[in-house]
């Protein structure tokens, strides 16, 4: 894995394969993501979603194939991942040099936190605890943004937040994201493209020309919503447009 000349995809996959077991969990996958583009990649539990996206991450090896991306990444999981014994700030900017506190305090202001830079973790929300791992994302100023079900811990409404502030903020940094969700509609509302992933391979790979701000009530987004879920072998009907109440809808 080594990084790219300027003009090459952020993210060139070609032929990967990664076994476990007697199963090819990912069978001749190809995937590329340009520079400053978010991809969200949908598809059923145990499809190898997370698999890839540790792969990309160096977080685990391959069976075969080639993988090239930035050396510049970081990765947000599911759960914040905060050192208890750290505070904020330390936890922004573990592991980097001690001349960078200032770059995490602008990282803390960005997700709303810089008041919150000498408190511990545990006195943070769930929302805030994943705005600090965010923020210790970004300020390492990666190429590549690796976000694992970083929202599926989060209340609805809370998740809708995070959804609008990763949003933004990666319009702002510019990295190549690739987003694994479960979640049709976040995938749609956030990402440039949307792939869903079955059988080892990419069985879809669109480009989401719905309009900003993307709305569950808008006819392209739900037709969009309709094909992926398709593709993820779920048979919907049209619906009236999601309530407050029920922003769930679209999670498999």
């Amino acid at each position: 894995m080594t990084g790219q000349e300027t003009t090459a995809p952020a993210v060139r996959v070609r032929d990967l394969r990664r076994v476990f077991g007697t199963r090819a969990v990912l069978d001749g996958l190809r995937l590329d993501i340009a520079r400053g583009e978010f991809v969200a990649l949908l598809g059923a539990s145990g499809s190898g979603k997370t698999t890839l996206l540790r792969i990309l991450g160096a977080l685990d090896s391959t069976d075969g194939g080639e993988v090239l991306v930035p050396r510049a990444r970081t990765v947000v999981f599911q759960e914040p991942r905060l050192v208890p014994s750290k505070k904020v700030l330390a936890n922004v900017t573990v592991a980097l040099p001690r001349n960078r506190s200032e770059d995490g305090l602008r990282a803390l202001a960005e997700v709303g936190l810089e008041r919150h830079a000498q408190a511990w973790p545990v006195t943070l929300s769930g929302g805030e605890a994943q705005r600090v791992a965010l923020a210790r994302a970004l300020v390492r100023e990666p190429e590549l943004l690796l976000l694992d079900e970083p929202f599926a811990a989060l209340d609805a409404l809370t998740r809708l937040k995070m959804q609008d502030l990763v949003g933004e903020l990666c319009r702002k940094h510019r990295p190549a994201v690739l987003l694994v969700t479960h979640d049709v509609d976040e995938a749609v509302r956030l990402a440039d493209r949307v792939a869903v992933l079955r059988d080892g391979q990419l069985v879809t790979d669109e480009e989401v020309t719905v309009d900003r701000p993307r709305e569950p009530g808008d006819p392209a987004f739900a037709a969009l919503r309709r094909r992926l879920l398709h593709d993820l072998g779920v048979e919907t009907t049209a619906r009236p447009a999601p309530t407050p109440e029920r922003t769930g809808i679209g999670v498999i």
